[in-house]
């Protein structure tokens, strides 16, 4: 079957390099988007690949640009093209964090480097992102109601039980929205964060949904990651180090660290309610049949926050 787009960023590809390269598919995302690496005789490149009808490059390329300035480990954008939707960019390798776990026990280098960048971005002055807000939130909870529930429980809820379902949710959602803001990256996790071949510090890909948003969020994204499942004990001990490393304002909202955490893991629970949607609607929609794997380990994760919460929401325990 012919790939016209493969075929396109080839032609864009023999106009910028004057010698041979070799171009092989990487492992997609969530979205249209595509990736391939470039390998010339001198060094290697990501191409990323976002046909335009589909995917806008531009938040991409703003995000990159401020987080550059933040100081920030992102990839360098080494040509841009938006009008084709290809961009090229540095290469921080293929050893992902979820990857490097599975090889190392020993990861709490990791999460001190992630915590630090963290607290880099949330002190970043960026005041044009989007809001993260109620009406954000409601809209990424309802994909559980229009995904997961009919295609993975075989239930149809009726117009009373969606209504009831949040209304359930939303006194979470006012309890997370009226946290203090910050930017956050809005997926901060195992499979966004690189360990590059020369080492530390992380390299942070996957930033274009970037938001203001509660400043647990990212944290919640990382220490209850949908696609790793950490000791309890450990996630309380790097949520306790990234609580000390917070403003003094954000401290003070919290007053101290049960509250934080508990907050934390409140944006979890909201979080991996939208993930449930997000997982199943790419599986059935978008047909990436393996994002059902991993629709166990965040549903784990919703029952444990349930339960650490002391929450009875309806339909959650379908």
């Amino acid at each position: 079957m012919a790939d016209t787009r493969l075929d396109q960023a080839k032609a864009w590809l023999s106009l910028r390099f004057t010698k041979s390269y070799h171009i092989t598919p990487l492992a997609g995302d969530a979205s249209f988007r595509r990736y391939f690496r470039v390998a010339t005789p001198e060094q290697s490149y990501i191409l990323m690949d976002a046909p335009p009808e589909r995917e806008d490059i531009s938040p991409f390329i703003q995000a990159c640009r401020w987080l550059q300035h933040t100081g920030l480990n992102v990839p360098q954008i080494m040509i841009e093209d938006k009008s084709q939707g290809f961009l090229l960019l540095q290469d921080f390798g293929d050893v992902t964090w979820s990857v490097y776990y599975k090889n190392h026990n020993h990861i709490d280098n990791l999460f001190k480097d992630a915590l630090r960048q963290l607290h880099v971005l949330q002190q970043a002055n960026l005041t044009r992102l989007p809001d993260f807000g109620i009406q954000r939130m409601t809209n990424e909870i309802e994909l559980y109601l229009d995904w997961y529930l009919p295609y993975i429980k075989e239930v149809k809820p009726s117009k009373h039980a969606r209504k009831q379902f949040i209304q359930s949710l939303t006194p979470l959602l006012q309890s997370i929205d009226r946290m203090p803001k910050v930017p956050v990256h809005l997926d901060y996790h195992s499979r966004n964060l690189m360990i590059p071949k020369h080492g530390l510090p992380l390299g942070i890909i996957d930033f274009q949904d970037m938001a203001m948003g509660p400043v647990t969020y990212d944290l919640a994204s990382l220490l209850y990651d949908c696609y790793q499942d950490y000791p309890e004990d450990e996630r309380q001990k790097w949520s306790k180090y990234f609580f000390a490393g917070l403003s003094s304002t954000s401290q003070m909202y919290f007053g101290d660290f049960k509250a934080w955490h508990q907050a934390v893991r409140q944006t979890s629970l909201q979080r991996h309610i939208k993930v449930l949607g997000i997982f199943t609607r790419l599986a059935f929609r978008d047909n990436k049949t393996q994002f059902l794997d991993e629709i166990p380990l965040a549903h784990k994760h919703c029952m444990d926050e349930l339960g650490a919460l002391g929450l009875n929401i309806p339909l959650l325990n379908v």
